[in-house]
């Protein structure tokens, strides 16, 4: 007992070591800098009022940013399936998950501002760019947590479908979707609400959406017209979010008792056990040589 409170001493002693190193290296402390947080209320007084008169081209490019966040995220979607399951290791072994986490590893390491400002440079200017980029990245995330997923299937579903002789793609079809089905939509919503908040800077590189008029009004030093479109942004993120949280109360299942939910309407019928035969049927009499 004693041994491991003093672990645990230790263990926060050194957290809070390398806490203060970071953050001193980082300018924490440096107290010539938080003489400048006065111009953080100069900022605030400069943002009001909104500036009504730029709503109608701020909507457009909102609503272009909804549909580069919808397209990006149903693109990814599609690919992250099939890859998600070519990397799960309760499906294959290493010589096909190994590459396909090390590719997936790869897309995601590149931010997403960067994808597209390399698509922007591939394929010109304009919201292909953004949402080709949002895809790629998406795809990287999506599909590390649809393996994931796949691999914490309870054993015992996937060993009592294997027991009856079906392949690898039966297995998916039969065990491995439908057992994950809560997780593939939580996670696909997410990457939607993410996707819409992302996809608002990727005009910064010239990618579409409303990131390029914001950038353009921080320059032009217009913080009223700025503060409009964040609030017209924020009026989406959060409609967004409330239609994402009412889709998770319709469609995930959170009580099994309760049945419904997608993961019993995605779920196969159930393999039905054949009555057992009594004991005259199944074992043959035996006639005495007399």
């Amino acid at each position: 007992m004693r041994h491991a409170r003093l672990l645990r001493l230790l263990f926060v002693a050194l957290f809070l070591a390398l806490l203060i190193a970071a953050m001193w290296n980082l300018g924490f402390f440096d107290l010539t800098r938080l003489e400048k947080v006065s111009n953080l209320g100069v900022f605030l007084r400069d943002l009001f009022p909104p500036d009504p008169d730029v709503l109608g081209e701020a909507s457009r490019a909102l609503f272009e940013t909804v549909q580069m966040a919808f397209v990006g995220t149903a693109l990814s979607f599609i690919l992250a399936l099939p890859l998600g399951l070519l990397g799960a290791r309760n499906l294959f072994g290493a010589k096909v998950t190994a590459p396909v986490r090390l590719a997936l590893s790869v897309v995601r390491t590149v931010p997403v501002l960067l994808w597209a400002l390399i698509l922007v440079v591939t394929i010109g200017l304009g919201p292909l760019a953004g949402t080709i980029g949002l895809a790629i990245y998406s795809l990287g995330y999506l599909g590390k947590l649809y393996y994931e997923g796949f691999e914490a299937v309870d054993p015992e579903v996937t060993e009592a479908v294997k027991s009856v002789g079906c392949s690898k793609l039966q297995l998916a079809r039969y065990a491995i979707i439908p057992e994950s089905a809560n997780m593939l939509l939580s996670q696909l919503l997410f990457m939607f609400e993410y996707n819409v908040r992302a996809s608002s800077i990727l005009g910064f590189v010239g990618a579409g959406g409303i990131g390029f008029y914001m950038l353009g009004y921080i320059q032009a030093l217009q913080y009223q017209s700025l503060l409009t479109v964040i609030l017209l942004t924020l009026a989406v993120v959060l409609l967004i979010d409330f239609l994402s949280t009412k889709i998770r109360d319709r469609f995930l299942l959170t009580n099994p008792a309760q049945g419904g939910g997608l993961l019993m309407s995605l779920r196969l019928p159930k393999f039905q056990r054949r009555p057992a035969r009594s004991r005259s049927e199944t074992v043959p009499e035996v006639v005495s040589a007399e």
